[in-house]
């Protein structure tokens, strides 16, 4: 007579496979977490590169029309850390001059000197975007035609960047003129 009663079947998951289900989810979570943050600020230092590229743009395209290029005061006034900071130079800002400015709110802090003669200019941007107070800092360094450095004096106090040029990998110095590139070996890519 029990023979015929159907046994009850059990359906869902039990707590063991839940917790392996958890577990895993939290190992993936471990490893990926940390390389998306990485990624993250590989696409915040992108910026710098940008802007360092529109802004020696604007130089030249000034230079061309005035024979002169202009210095613009280091702005923000500090130098922006992990979240962005407000773009408003004042009226007598030479990014305004040259009609250089971003797309919304920066991450890195931009300036531009230029020698005594107003024909040579060095352009850098300057950000601690992952916030460990070690700057990140780019460059863009165009000497007078025929020299090697410029007689520019840095704008950006928090600045790492020499007038001598950005970061060269293959002679470790800061040699390579007529770049964006980053302004040392820990600056750039590498410190992330």
């Amino acid at each position: 007579m029990f023979h015929h009663l159907k046994r009850k079947r059990r359906e869902g998951f039990t707590l063991i496979e839940l917790m392996i289900v958890v577990a895993i989810i939290g190992i993936l979570a471990a490893i990926a977490i940390p390389n998306f943050l990485r990624f993250q600020l590989k696409a915040s230092a992108s910026e710098a590169k940008a802007n360092l590229g529109a802004i020696r743009t604007a130089e030249e395209a000034y230079f061309s029309e005035f024979g002169v290029y202009v210095a613009a005061a280091a702005h923000p006034a500090a130098v922006p850390g992990s979240t962005k900071a407000v773009w408003n130079p004042a009226a007598g800002n030479g990014f305004n001059t040259i009609g250089w400015s971003p797309t919304g709110n920066v991450y890195y802090q931009y300036g531009v000197s230029v020698g005594a003669g107003n024909n040579e200019y060095w352009a850098q941007a300057v950000a601690d975007i992952d916030g460990n107070g070690m700057n990140n800092a780019w460059a863009y360094v165009a000497p007078i035609p025929g020299s090697t450095t410029t007689g520019a004096a840095d704008v950006i106090s928090a600045g790492q960047c020499a007038n001598s040029g950005v970061y060269n990998a293959t002679t470790g110095m800061q040699d390579l003129l007529n770049t964006v590139g980053p302004c040392d070996n820990v600056s750039g890519q590498s410190e992330f």
